[in-house]
């Protein structure tokens, strides 16, 4: 199964790190123009929380439902329940590098589909993609932290 991991640091305490993260607003913020999210159902960030969006990119609207595990003060884990790949496990984690400074670590593993939808995906959700997706959102989070 692949994996892909991006790390960086912000100028933010590991408190405020996880309240970022744990705003309904955080899909809409970290995605990259030209897609667009819509939030369905999102809560306080809670083990067994079910986030329930969809990612429009142009013509083509991707449905997406997520539980997320392994909640803690240093992060969770997002579970694909339903969506474009067939398996999608992203694991964000908080770690403190000084009482202002902290880590963020995006592990992901993932499995694309056979055949047209899985091209699709790999088109979407490849490394080259993810690489983007994550400078994008590396940005917007130092942005939002200062």
């Amino acid at each position: 199964m692949p994996v892909f991991d991006y790390r960086f640091e912000v100028d933010a305490s590991l408190e405020q790190v996880r309240d970022f993260h744990d705003s309904p607003e955080v899909l809409r913020r970290l995605t990259p123009p030209p897609s667009r999210v819509e939030v369905h159902e999102f809560g306080r960030m809670q083990e067994g929380m079910i986030a329930r969006f969809s990612i429009s990119m142009g013509p083509v609207t991707i449905h997406w439902t997520a539980r997320h595990e392994d909640v803690s003060e240093h992060g969770f884990t997002d579970v694909q329940l339903q969506g474009p790949l067939a398996e999608w496990r992203h694991t964000h984690r908080f770690l403190p590098q000084a009482p202002q400074r902290t880590q963020v670590w995006e592990h992901i593993e993932y499995r694309h589909s056979a055949g047209w939808k899985g091209l699709a995906t790999r088109l979407l959700f490849g490394r080259p993609a993810l690489w983007f997706l994550f400078r994008y959102r590396e940005q917007v989070t130092r942005r939002a932290l200062r």
